[in-house]
């Protein structure tokens, strides 16, 4: 008896390769050839993507808004009812303000802490009034149109979390998602696994867990958990966890995860992968959908065989997916990636 086909609720969709800040805990800015996902391409998988199940497509990079025609493949998607969740560095959405507001459902920033930290992180001058300038732009076209931000803890700015959710406020976004920098995979076009000292540049070291230990109690204490902040307490203890792990503190235990079966990732390419982390498990091309790649041999025996609580990817695993039915509406609770 063959497998039942896999429906897809969510895709991640990677439409340019490049990006416009340099962030510390990434190097997808470092690549140096410039590739996209061009209409003619989405076009045709459309029907794979239907045949899926897509509900929710998420915009992820690199940067989105470099690509040459983003709203074309905004347009491909939500006219059959996909909604559309733009990641963005921020940079140029105000540029893009007027077609955001128009092609795409939801945006997700990253903010990684108040302005010279967040300015010092992304290493782009001026990188948090920019981000001030197009989430204002968005906001004086359609003022209740849905902006959340996402923070990539790292120890350039642990001791700033309590700020930073003051920085999201003070930027009137609807709400803030915390996770901890990847240190031991290949995501984000890391070509090999960071060496020991790239980790400690970015790592939140042995002697600083215990403050990041009180910076996330005092999160939690603020009484904001699955509000303003989306995380969860348990959610948040995570981030402890990671860092507290790589400091060879304690086991690694793998989060509740359901990626691999309710969604991928399509890379500029074409590769696809069951999530950020993962090998590809095949490519979309003119002679192979994607409906085909996630129901084929191989990626029908990797989800077979993935046992996400003893899989060395997933226990290290710091940005899980643990899909329930969204709202139709609003700011999506997806703290997928920590690309910047």
């Amino acid at each position: 008896m063959s497998p039942v086909p896999l429906k897809l609720p969510v895709l991640i969709l990677n439409p340019h390769s490049r990006c416009n800040c340099r962030c510390v805990m990434c190097d997808i800015w470092k690549a140096t050839e410039a590739r996209e996902i061009s209409a003619e391409d989405l076009e045709r998988h459309v029907e794979s993507i239907e045949q899926l199940g897509v509900e929710w497509v998420v915009l992820s990079g690199g940067e989105p808004l470099m690509h040459s025609d983003l709203f074309r493949l905004c347009a491909i998607l939500s006219s059959r009812g996909i909604r559309v969740t733009l990641l963005s560095t921020g940079l140029l959405l105000e540029r893009h303000a007027q077609g955001i507001v128009k092609n795409i459902d939801d945006v997700i920033v990253s903010l990684d802490g108040p302005p010279e930290v967040h300015d010092r992180i992304r290493r782009v001058p001026a990188a948090f009034e920019t981000l001030r300038a197009g989430i204002q732009a968005i906001r004086a076209l359609q003022p209740a149109f849905p902006i959340a931000a996402r923070c990539t803890v790292q120890r350039l700015n642990f001791h700033h979390l309590q700020a930073t959710v003051e920085a999201a406020r003070e930027l009137r976004l609807n709400s803030i998602s915390f996770l901890a920098a990847d240190l031991t995979s290949t995501a984000f076009n890391r070509p090999t696994v960071w060496g020991p000292e790239r980790q400690t540049g970015v790592a939140v070291s042995i002697e600083d867990v215990p403050a990041l230990e009180s910076q996330i109690a005092a999160l939690i204490l603020a009484g904001e958990c699955g509000g303003f902040v989306l995380e969860s307490p348990r959610k948040l203890r995570r981030i402890v966890h990671a860092f507290r792990v790589h400091a060879g503190l304690e086991d690694a235990v793998a989060p509740a995860c359901n990626a691999p079966w309710v969604s991928a990732v399509v890379e500029p390419d074409g590769t696809v992968r069951p999530c950020f982390f993962h090998r590809p498990i095949g490519m979309v091309d003119a002679n192979h959908t994607l409906f085909e790649i996630l129901n084929g041999p191989e990626a029908v025996k990797f989800r077979a065989n993935l046992v996400v609580a003893s899989d060395p990817t997933c226990r290290r695993c710091v940005c899980s997916l643990h899909w329930k039915p969204q709202p139709a509406a609003g700011v999506s609770s997806l703290a997928y990636g920590n690309k910047g």
